[in-house]
């Protein structure tokens, strides 16, 4: 099983009302929720670690992550209050608002997180769980005990207005890049990370060099560029939509590289460190066909396996 482990959020979407303004509904989201609900339409096993809030909200969460066939045994309920994000759209593109203080999710410690995850095979982190104290420290924390042992996926997905501290973040963030076997970063994060007017493809070596088998570099309308260890490049271009909205793309595609991963076997840290080009690439091909559906839709809605 694949254990996604980071946050669940409601999304509050900006809608107009019958009175003609602006109201806003309650939406399941988070990064890393988006992507278990994915993997689980998909039809791979996958589990949700995060923290929930008793609340109606995370109520909400739970039933949608049971109704998409995510795991939530590692599921942590307590009765802090629900992390709420206000989501406003323009031309597509979305800006947010979030309400995180002493939050459900956003409160776990690092004693909080298991001991022991006997039917986990793979573990994925990602988001502003990553960003976000003292859940941030939970997550390294997990991934102190666990990754040696499973193949490990990570989606810093870098939102600076998150980082209190950018020096403790950034020490946190390369010890578990460290620890990674395949990252996702877009080319933002890639720039943010490493600092500098050097090409994406130095960029990328450099971040290589740091312990991961394989990186993704997702670049908006450019698509991907994929990149191997062993200096093996390949790309995938984006899938032609009419794109509604942009919620969850990135989050849809990971879901989709996880997937195909996952069914051809090379989900392991072995799988990782051997990977072709030709298996690389159909992963992210995958990726872009999942994240393509997500975007001709409104929210952070991805496929069931039977709509591709």
């Amino acid at each position: 099983m694949i254990l996604c482990c980071g946050e669940a959020l409601i999304d509050m979407i900006s809608e107009p009302t019958v009175s003609g303004a602006q109201g806003f509904v309650p939406h399941t989201g988070g990064a890393i929720l988006n992507t278990a609900v994915a993997v689980g339409r998909l039809g791979v096993p996958v589990g949700m670690l995060t923290g929930l809030s008793s609340d109606m909200f995370g109520q909400q969460l739970n039933d949608a992550l049971k109704a998409s066939h995510v795991d939530t045994s590692h599921v942590i309920v307590t009765d802090r209050p629900s992390t709420l994000a206000f989501v406003q759209l323009k031309d597509g593109q979305a800006t947010y608002s979030f309400v995180d203080e002493n939050t459900a999710g956003r409160m776990l410690q690092p004693d909080d997180m298991p001991n022991q995850l006997p039917a986990v095979s793979a573990l994925y982190l990602g988001g502003i769980s990553l960003a976000c104290e003292p859940c941030a420290d939970a997550y390294a924390a997990l991934l102190d005990r666990h990754g040696s042992e499973r193949a490990v996926m990570l989606d810093p997905n870098i939102r600076p207005d998150f980082i209190k501290d950018q020096t403790r973040f950034r020490t946190r963030l390369n010890r578990m890049i460290a620890q990674a076997d395949i990252v996702k970063v877009s080319d933002e994060d890639l720039d943010w990370i490493i600092p500098g007017a050097e090409p994406e493809a130095a960029k990328a070596d450099l971040l290589l060099q740091a312990g991961p088998s394989a990186l993704i570099v997702t670049r908006g309308g450019d698509g991907a560029n994929g990149y191997l260890a062993d200096g093996i490049m390949v790309s995938v271009p984006v899938k032609p939509v009419k794109v509604v909205d942009t919620i969850g793309a990135g989050d849809t595609f990971n879901a989709g590289v996880l997937t195909e991963l996952s069914r051809a076997g090379h989900l392991t840290k072995p799988g990782l460190q051997n990977l072709t080009a030709e298996n690389f690439r159909a992963a992210m091909a995958l990726g872009a066909d999942v994240a393509a559906v997500t975007v001709s839709r409104a929210g952070a809605e991805p496929p069931w396996a039977h709509e591709l």
